[in-house]
This record gives C-alpha cells, structure tokens and sequence, in this order.
C-alpha cells in the first residue's frame, strides 16, 4: 500500500519545524507511478509523534515511491534523529533497505520496529519479506501470516501466503520424495508429516507416508496413514493398492484382496488382476497345513504330500476323470491329505495297495512319480490328440531301465513330457527318493500340460 501526503501540508509542518517560514522549502519527490507498490506503508498509529515528525515520515516514503532510496533515507533518519523511538521510521528504512536489496539490514530495522511495537502490520509485512529473499521460507511466511492477524485489512498478503504455503508444500514434497528414493527415510517421514501438519486435507500426502512407514516396518502407522488417503479420496485406487499392500505384509491375506478388488473395481488393470489372482494362490497356500507348506523344501517327500500336490493343483482335472466311488482305504482317515488322497486314488493316479493301506507316510521314489505323472498325463492326452501321440510314441534311452521294465513307459513319457528328467550320466534311478523341489517341479509341469498356468 502506497500513500501521497497532501504537500502543502508538509510544507508547513517541516518549515514550523525549522522555525522560518522564510526559508526556502524542501524538494518534493515527483508524482507517478509508485515503483514498489507492494509495500506497506508505515502508518503512524496514535499520537507517537507530532505532526511535523510524522510529515518527514510521509515524505520519506514518498521518495522511495519515487525510486529515490538515499532521499527516503534521510528523511526517515530525519524522523528518527527527533524522535528516536519512532518505529513507523524504523521500519521505512527497512522497506528503504529492501529496495537497494540489502535484505540483511532490512530485516534489523523491521525487527527494532517490532522491538517496539510487536504486533506493527507493516514491520511484520516488510521482515517477512527481507526473510523471503534471504530463503527463509518458513519464518517469512509466519511473518506474512502474523501481520494479517494484526490487520485484516492486507488481504493482499493473504493471496501471497497461499502461494508460499503451496510453493513450500511442492517443495517439501519433492524433498521428502528424493529423501524417500535415496533410502533415507526417517528424514521423509519427518518431511512428510510436517507438510501433512500444514496441509492435513491432502490424501496423497498420507498415501506416501503410508509407503515410507512401509518400508521402515512400522506397518501399524503405515496402515493408519494409508486408511486415511482413502477416507479423504475413496476414489482414488492407489489408496487402496497401498492398503492391499500392507495388508500384504502383515499377511493378512482376505484384507489385502478386499483392498485390491476395490482398487481394480475403481480402475482395473493387468498389474492389478495379476497381483490378485497371485495373492489369492498365496492366500490358499497360507491356509494348507504345515505338511503342505513344507513341501518344497523337504528332502524327501511322502505319498500324502504327493496326492495333496496333486489335487490341489490339477483339482479340475482330477474332478473330471471317471474313477471308482467304491474304494477302501484303511489307514488315512486320521491323515491331514485324507481328501487328496480318496481324490488321487479315485482318479487312478496314485495307487491303493492290495492290503488297503495308502501309507500316506511312505516316500515317494523316482519311479512312483513317474507312474503317477503317467497316469495324469493319460487323463490329459484324452482332450489332447497331439499329447496322446507323443506318449505313444515315447521311447527313452535310460541305462538303467530297460524297454521291458515295468516301469519303462511311465519313466519314458515322464522325460518326453519335461515332467521328469534323467540323471547327469544317463540313468533314471527309480528306486531314488524324490526331493520336494522335484515333486513341485513336476505337478507344475503337469499342471501347465492340462492348460493351468505353473506357479
């Protein structure tokens, strides 16, 4: 806000102050435009100083209106040197200041203004500014902030405030991103929760601290965050995926498929469906029993966990096949694979020994494997007229297993499959246990050969 005294009144108070009206009167600054509208004039509030006083004052701005800073200057020293604690002066040498760029000096008069009177509008407008070019952001616009709670009437700050407050805001955002990227992320954390202290309506801005809390392990607070994105934007998926995500982590396997079905109901992708349909595997794997779990990584594997392989993961195929309902089984109704098994064994694929036991804790040999992978791939070959031929005319060259063998065909189509493979040296070892990676490795195989995809 600029101001233009009424000159003839000036005239008279300054050559009262002389004490001869005679003398030749004071140069006055030219008219025009002001050069540096957007500063605030230093009022004079009350009665602080007489009339004469506050005249050199007025002129003073008006030659830093003009654009002439050394004129300004003294007359605000002139004002300052009759009464030295006339801060409205004090602070129109620091707009004066300002103007020759001298941003440290600026500051020091607006800060004895405010010495003087803390709650001076213009003083706190001016230091804000000197503090803005020093880089001072935020002490500047708790200044700027400051000085329209004193006058409401600035509301040209007002506007200058909200553009500090979002320039201030990208910025820590960008920072806490680079911080987060650079894996140094208790400093994003703090960065994010002090933007979030000065925009708490922003949901993107607790969907990545929700990302960072993540990656730090603290999944409770990560959670929270996360639930908030969605709360103030529940139309925005990636507030859900990240949900999903910490769901994930926490394996809280249903939750997290709930957050991601309602990110791929909001906009639905391929990324997404994937990471569904492979949390739902992971999800059923989760609720297997130990015995199913352990699987992969035992040394040996017994003729339950087999049959559980098998019928979890060629479940429709197994459905399909017409086997006998009239089956007795003795020993494995106490057993945690008791369905698989009564399924594999209807199926014809695992066998039921003459006695009636299944001896589900016997284990697995080479040659087991290859007669049940055998008798699936012949379940497989009847929809498959090209699989059926190459099992027909399956013919391995194992040096251990001659063509006459029992077990020549099954080792045979095992190898032409790829569901099986010989030994380094040839052989095919048919009495070797089998490892659980071998036996996951086949019922992939065979899984991916009736038309499931392996996992």
């Amino acid at each position: 806000m600029t101001r233009r005294p009424v000159f003839i009144g000036i005239l008279f108070a300054l050559l009262a102050l002389s004490g001869c009206a005679a003398k030749k009167a004071p140069a006055l600054p030219p008219g025009g435009a002001p050069h540096f509208p957007e500063y605030v004039f230093p009022a004079v509030p009350g009665q602080i100083a007489s009339p004469a006083i506050g005249a050199l004052h007025e002129l003073g701005w008006q030659w830093l209106q003009a654009g002439d800073a050394k004129a300004a200057e003294r007359n605000f020293t002139a004002a300052l040197r009759q009464s030295p604690s006339f801060y409205p002066s004090e602070a129109g040498l620091g707009y004066t200041a300002l103007a020759r760029k001298d941003n440290k000096e600026a500051a020091s008069y607006f800060d004895r203004a405010l010495a003087a009177n803390p709650k001076y509008a213009p003083a706190l407008a001016g230091r804000g500014e000197a503090l803005l070019a020093l880089g001072q952001r935020d002490q500047a616009l708790a200044s700027f902030e400051a000085a329209v709670t004193a006058d409401p009437q600035l509301s040209g700050l007002r506007s200058r405030i909200e553009v500090l407050k979002f320039r201030g805001l990208q910025d820590d955002v960008d920072a806490a991103r680079k911080a987060a990227e650079a894996g140094r992320l208790p400093e994003a954390r703090t960065m994010y929760e002090r933007t979030i202290a000065a925009s708490p309506d922003s949901p993107f801005l607790y969907r990545e601290l929700a990302i960072v809390e993540k990656r730090e392990g603290n999944l409770p607070a990560a959670l929270t965050h996360a639930q908030k994105a969605a709360e103030l934007n529940p139309t925005e998926p990636r507030n859900f995926t990240t949900i999903g995500e910490i769901y994930e982590a926490q394996s809280e396997f249903a939750k997290a498929l709930d957050a991601y079905n309602t990110a791929f109901a909001l906009e639905p992708s391929e990324a997404l469906e994937s990471k569904i349909d492979d949390l739902r595997s992971r999800a059923a794997f989760a609720a297997m029993p130990a015995e199913y779990r352990s699987i992969e990584t035992a040394p040996t594997v017994t003729r339950a966990q087999l049959a559980a392989l098998l019928g979890v993961r060629l479940d429709a195929l197994l459905k399909r096949a017409r086997g006998s309902n009239a089956i007795v089984i003795t020993d494995t109704r106490a057993s945690w694979a008791a369905p698989w098994i009564l399924q594999t064994a209807r199926a014809g694929i695992m066998e039921v020994y003459p006695n009636h036991t299944f001896q589900p804790n016997a284990v697995v040999r080479r040659g087991e494997l290859a007669q049940a992978a055998s008798q699936t791939l012949s379940l497989i070959a009847a929809t498959n007229p090209r699989l059926a031929a190459s099992l027909r005319d399956a013919r391995g060259r194992f040096s251990d297993v001659a063509p006459g063998h029992l077990s020549y065909h099954a080792a045979s189509v095992a190898v032409e499959t790829g569901v099986m493979a010989p030994t380094a040296d040839g052989s095919f070892q048919l009495s070797r246990p089998v490892t659980g990676q071998e036996a996951v490795a086949a019922i992939n195989k065979l899984a991916e050969l009736s038309g499931r995809p392996a996992r």
